[in-house]
C-alpha cells in the first residue's frame, strides 16, 4: 500500500448545520477534527454524509481506462459480497462453505489452464496478482535453494524478467533478495522474447517470468518460445530452469479468446500461474489467484499449518485475516457465466478495443503501438510530425472531461517512446467509446493551437500499473 505521512494541521472537517439533526446550531458546533480521533460521537447519518461528501471529489470508475480493475459488478454479486464481508476467509473451520467455494475456484482454474492432472494442482486464493506473484517467486526461490549447495555462502539467486513487468516482481526480488535481471526493451520488440530471457540465464536463476499480457501495450510474451530454449538450455547445461506465468489479465482473456495458443499447463516447463480475479475475472478488488502444477512444484516447507481458529488448516499467504466477499463472488461470476459467458463478455472488450484503436489510427495525430487484439488494450503515441503537443497533453486535456487515460514513457532502453494506453474493461462500451471520440476529436483543434507541448515535470510520468 502507499506510504503516507502524518499531518499537524489543527483543521476541523467543515460541517453543513443540516447534518445536526435534532439541533443544527449545536450540530455545527461539534465539528470533527481531521487529523486526530474525536472526542466524543456523531449520529451515523453525520458520519456518512462528511464522509460520503469528501468521496465526490474521487472520479468516475467507469470512466478510469488506466485501471484493468473490475468497476462494475450485477446487484446479485453485490448482495452476495455485503452478506459475506463479516466472514474471515482464513478462518475456513468457522466458515467450510466458503471455504469449498475457494477450492472449487482453484479446480475450475486448474481445468481451464489445462493442467495435465488437476487432481495434483495446489493452489490459493490470494489479495491480488501482487501477492499471487510474491507467492510464486518464493517457491521458485526455494527449489532453486534446494538443488544449490552453495548458497548461500557463494551463490546469488537471480530472477529473469522483461523490463516491462509489473512493479510487484522488482519489489518480489528486493524483499527477498533476488536478483532482478530485466530484459531491456529494443526497437520494436517492447517485451521479453526467448533470446532475451536465455542472454540472462545461468545455473543461478531461479526462473524465468513470463508476461502474459503486458501492461504497457497489452501484448502476450511468447511463453511457448520461452520455454522451448529454456529445453535447449537444460540439455545443454543440465540446469533446470521453470517458468512462472505472470497471467494477471490475459490469464483469463486467453482460455476464451486464443483456446489454441499455449501458454499455460500444457507447456511442462511452466510451474505455476497467477490471475486476477479483480481484473479480467470479472471480480471486484481484490482478489488473486496462484496455483502451481503439482506439490512438488511448492515447496512443503513454505506451507504453515495452523490450529486455534479450529481444525488443521494449511495457509501459505503473506495475509492472514481478509473477507471472504471476493472469493464468493469469484464463484458466482464463474457459475453465472460459465465458458460461453466469459467467451462472449471478452470478446465484447477486445471488439471495442480493437475498434477504438483504429479510429485513433484514422487520425492523422496519433500511431498505433498495439491493437487491442491480445489483451483488450492498446497503446498509442503521437505521429512524427506532430510538434504542439505530446500524449500527456492528451491525457491532461481528457480529465477535464473526467477520462483518465495515462500517458507514460516505456523502461529500458526504450525510453524515448511516449504512450497513452487504454484499457478496455467490461462495462465500457462501444456507446462510452464514442463519447471519448467525441471530447478527443472537440480537443485536438485546441491543442494543436498550443506553440509547443506544454512542460511536464518528471514525476509526473507513471506507468499506471493497476
Amino acid at each position: 500500500m502507499s506510504l503516507h505521512k502524518g499531518s499537524g494541521s489543527p483543521r476541523a472537517i467543515a460541517v453543513n448545520p443540516f447534518f445536526g439533526e435534532a439541533d443544527p446550531v449545536g450540530g455545527m458546533a461539534v465539528a470533527p477534527p481531521k487529523h486526530r480521533l474525536p472526542d466524543g460521537p456523531m449520529t451515523p447519518h453525520a458520519a456518512y454524509q462528511l464522509v460520503h461528501d469528501e468521496l465526490m471529489l474521487d472520479g468516475n470508475s467507469r470512466l478510469n481506462l488506466a485501471t484493468f480493475v473490475t468497476t462494475w459488478m450485477e446487484p446479485q454479486a453485490d448482495i452476495l459480497m455485503a452478506e459475506c464481508r463479516d466472514k474471515n476467509m482464513i478462518d475456513k473451520d468457522e466458515y467450510p462453505r466458503t471455504a469449498e467455494l475457494e477450492r472449487r475456484c482453484v479446480a475450475i482454474l486448474a481445468d481451464l489452464w489445462n493442467a495435465p492432472e488437476p487432481g495434483a494442482v495446489v493452489g490459493c486464493s490470494t489479495t491480488g496478482s501482487s501477492e499471487a506473484c510474491m507467492l510464486a517467486g518464493m517457491a521458485l526461490k526455494r527449489r532453486w535453494m534446494k538443488r544449490t549447495k552453495e548458497y548461500p555462502t557463494t551463490a546469488r539467486p537471480n530472477l529473469v524478467m522483461g523490463a516491462n513487468v509489473q512493479v510487484c516482481w522488482e519489489k518480489f526480488c528486493t524483499f527477498w533478495e533476488v536478483e532482478a535481471r530485466l530484459a531491456p526493451m529494443s526497437g520494436d520488440r517492447l517485451h521479453l522474447d526467448a533470446d532475451a530471457a536465455l542472454a540472462l540465464c545461468d545455473e543461478n536463476t531461479i526462473g524465468v517470468v513470463a508476461v502474459l499480457g503486458s501492461t504497457f501495450d497489452g501484448s502476450y510474451e511468447p511463453v511457448a518460445e520461452i520455454c522451448a530454449a529454456l529445453d535447449a538450455y537444460e540439455e545443454r547445461t543440465g540446469t533446470p530452469i521453470p517458468v512462472h506465468v505472470d497471467g494477471a489479465s490475459g490469464g483469463m482473456i486467453a482460455p476464451f479468446l486464443d483456446e489454441d495458443l499455449e501458454w499455460d499447463f500444457r507447456l511442462p516447463r511452466v510451474a505455476s500461474i497467477n490471475t486476477s480475479g479483480h481484473k479480467y475475472g470479472l471480480v471486484y478488488p481484490g482478489v488473486g489467484w496462484a496455483l502451481w502444477r503439482n506439490a512438488e512444484a511448492l515447496p512443503e516447507e513454505l506451507v504453515f499449518r495452523v490450529n486455534y481458529l479450529g481444525g488443521d488448516m494449511p495457509t501459505f499467504a503473506l495475509n492472514f485475516s481478509r473477507p471472504g466477499a471476493q472469493v464468493v463472488a469469484q464463484y458466482y461470476t464463474f457459475l453465472r457465466l460459465g465458458r460461453e459467458g466469459y467467451r462472449a463478455v471478452q470478446q465484447t472488450s477486445r471488439d471495442v478495443a480493437m475498434s477504438l484503436a483504429e479510429r485513433f489510427a484514422a487520425l492523422d495525430e496519433f500511431r498505433l503501438i498495439s491493437r487491442g487484439d491480445q489483451l483488450p488494450v492498446f497503446a498509442v503515441t503521437t505521429a512524427a510530425d506532430v510538434t504542439s503537443f505530446d500524449v500527456f497533453d492528451v491525457s491532461r486535456r481528457l480529465r477535464e472531461h473526467g477520462w483518465l487515460v495515462p500517458a507514460y514513457t516505456f523502461p529500458a532502453d526504450r525510453e524515448d517512446l511516449a504512450v497513452l494506453r487504454v484499457v478496455c474493461r467490461n462495462g465500457f462500451s462501444e456507446d462510452l467509446a464514442d463519447l471519448l471520440m467525441g471530447d478527443l476529436n472537440a480537443l485536438l483543434p485546441e491543442l494543436h493551437r498550443q506553440s509547443h507541448p506544454l512542460n511536464r515535470p518528471e514525476s509526473k510520468a507513471t506507468a499506471f500499473h493497476h
